[in-house]
């Protein structure tokens, strides 16, 4: 009987074997993804006396098995017996650090961080510390990569000595000969100079980025920008100006455009870690060096961050510092596409997308003068995004200057917009009706735009006339049915009786999209008595057009009106003398009917 217990005790284990050697890899990655539950049925004891050990002597397989197997052991404490024991799970993560694929020694290096949490600091020094050791002064690059995302953890909570030799092998590793080494130390250097005490920071981790940010690598350059920001960050202001801000000056106009965009995209956190005066004397000559770069990719990375860093510049010298620094690259950033022949759209929709942010800061006078030719510009730029970028913002501008100014400088750019020759472009600007309805609201957009949209029903071509029609419906969404019955339905129906046939198409179109947002009621007093009228249309078209139509809202109504109103109609419509006429109106009975 004992040894039959034995043998049920020994199953789990047993079959997990068995599924790691299975040829499937499959097979082999759902038994990695039991292996809390198969912990569970070993207990405690077994885990760590035979699961474990098998486990770190098996890391050879397929990595998407290895990357489960790192993931589960990142939640395997309580499993091993808590914190008294979590140093057990240490050997199978540390040769998951070591191997190849990067994912699987990420996500290794992720668990060991979390387990390292659930450490005593004796156990940090005796078993962890020795560990992060092992890795930094490993033979292949793989395990000094991974070491370098470990010495933020254990470093707050050991003693003087440990720390201190931690801090030489992360010097080691940022002077290592393989780029791969260098660019691993640089991105984990920001958050080891977060714990760092700030007498080491400046002897020892400030000398070792100073060196990144020169490396002969730009990819390790542009990740010693990211650090900076930490860095910055940590300094007290009288140490920044010479301990950071010549490394920084210097990777702002690094030969790497990589790095340069690194530092664009980084800006406003830097202007933040920095403060206020170091951000007059020195990131705003810096910003405006971006603002022009050569390298298309800088430009727009740091026009994206134009409005942020508007905002965060000190308050007595905002203003002046827009006017005269910022503006001024702004418009050439600008006007530079427009004489380039390969003019790069996304410099001007990354503009386009924050410039109107800065109304509320220049205020209505500025803005009129300054900003307003600049929306204009950008109004009639010929990339959608650019224009649809100036169009989503206009709500901005609104609160500064205010509906009339806006309709007296701007609307006048968008109605020419709208009645341009280029079919594209009208279609263009019909989909943003909806958006301009929104910030414009209705009473203004009836006055100035609602004649313009119910023009388009009736443009010469098909794919403006289709656009309206759906611009019709996102605009009774927005405004409500009671407007469109008062303002956009009389409208719709007097097009049933206009002479060219592909009008009163349209208005068969409208009620479709229509029909919905109108409601039963609306659509079953004013819309339905044109449907039936159009049935009985000269051309053919219409009719069959007047069967689908049928058919689409028939939905919306009770059988009572499909039967008693629709089903009339339809079957006159089957014994129409032409065929596409016949077929459709079948087709619509044998939907209405199912």
């Amino acid at each position: 009987m004992a040894t039959s217990d034995s043998d049920d005790s020994l199953y789990p284990i047993a079959v997990l074997i068995d599924e790691l050697r299975n040829e499937d890899v499959q097979l082999r990655l759902n038994s990695i993804k039991k292996l809390s539950t198969i912990a569970l049925a070993l207990g405690v004891e077994r885990t760590r006396s035979e699961l474990i050990p098998f486990l770190t002597d098996t890391i050879y397989d397929e990595d998407e098995v290895l990357l489960a197997l790192a993931e589960q052991l990142g939640n395997f404490t309580p499993l091993v017996g808590g914190q008294e024991h979590v140093h057990c799970l240490l050997p199978p993560l540390e040769s998951l650090a070591t191997v190849e694929e990067t994912v699987v020694r990420d996500k290794a290096v992720e668990s060991l961080r979390k387990i390292a949490a659930e450490h005593s600091t004796a156990d940090l020094e005796a078993h962890f510390v020795p560990l992060v050791k092992r890795l930094a002064s490993g033979d292949w690059f793989t395990s000094r990569t991974s070491a370098c995302g470990l010495f933020s953890v254990p470093y707050p909570r050991v003693s003087s000595s440990v720390k201190a030799e931690l801090r030489t092998h992360f010097r080691n590793l940022c002077g290592d000969d393989t780029p791969m080494v260098r660019r691993a130390a640089a991105g984990k250097m920001g958050e080891f100079a977060k714990v760092l005490e700030v007498e080491y920071l400046k002897t020892d981790l400030i000398p070792l980025w100073t060196n990144l940010a020169s490396d002969e690598q730009d990819s390790v350059r542009l990740l010693a920008v990211e650090a900076c920001v930490s860095i910055a960050s940590i300094l007290p202001p009288e140490d920044l100006e010479t301990l950071v801000m010549p490394t920084l000056r210097q990777a702002a106009e690094d030969k790497s455009w990589r790095v340069r965009y690194m530092v664009a995209d980084k800006f406003t956190e830097l202007q933040k870690a920095v403060g206020p005066e170091i951000t007059k004397n020195d990131l705003v000559p810096a910003f405006q060096g971006l603002l022009k770069d050569c390298e298309a990719e800088v430009r727009a990375a740091a026009a994206n961050k134009v409005k942020e860093f508007c905002e965060n510049l000190p308050e007595d010298v905002r203003e002046t510092i827009i006017m005269t620094n910022i503006l001024p690259c702004v418009k050439w950033s600008f006007f530079l596409q427009e004489l380039v022949s390969d003019a790069n759209q996304h410099v001007k929709s990354a503009l386009a997308s924050v410039i109107m942010g800065l109304s509320p800061i220049l205020g209505k006078d500025n803005t009129v003068e300054h900003l307003l030719p600049l929306f204009l510009a950008m109004l009639k730029d010929e990339c959608p995004e650019v224009r649809l970028n100036i169009i989503s913002n206009l709500d901005c501008v609104n609160e500064v200057i205010g509906i009339r100014q806006l309709s007296q400088s701007l609307l006048p750019a968008i109605v020419e917009l709208a009645e341009d020759t280029k079919w594209r472009v009208r279609l263009a600007i019909i989909e943003y009706m909806p958006l301009l309805a929104g910030q414009l609201g209705m009473e203004f957009f009836d006055e100035k735009l609602n004649q313009l949209c119910m023009a388009w029903l009736v443009d010469h071509v098909y794919a403006i006339r289709e656009a309206a029609t759906n611009n019709l419906k996102k605009l009774v969404e927005k405004f409500g049915a009671e407007w469109a019955k008062s303002t956009i339905l009389p409208k719709v129906v007097a097009m049933a009786q206009d002479p060219n046939y592909l009008h009163r198409m349209t208005t068969l179109f409208c009620v479709n999209v229509l029909a919905e947002v109108c409601g039963m009621e609306i659509t079953l007093h004013v819309l339905l008595p044109v449907v039936f009228k159009l049935a009985a249309d000269a051309v053919p078209n219409v009719r069959f057009n007047v069967a689908k139509t049928l058919q689409n809202i028939g939905g919306l109504f009770d059988n009572n009106v499909v039967q008693s109103q629709f089903k009339p109609c339809l079957e006159k419509l089957t014994s129409d003398q032409d065929f596409d006429v016949k077929y459709y109106a079948s087709e619509a009975i044998l939907v209405l009917e199912g």
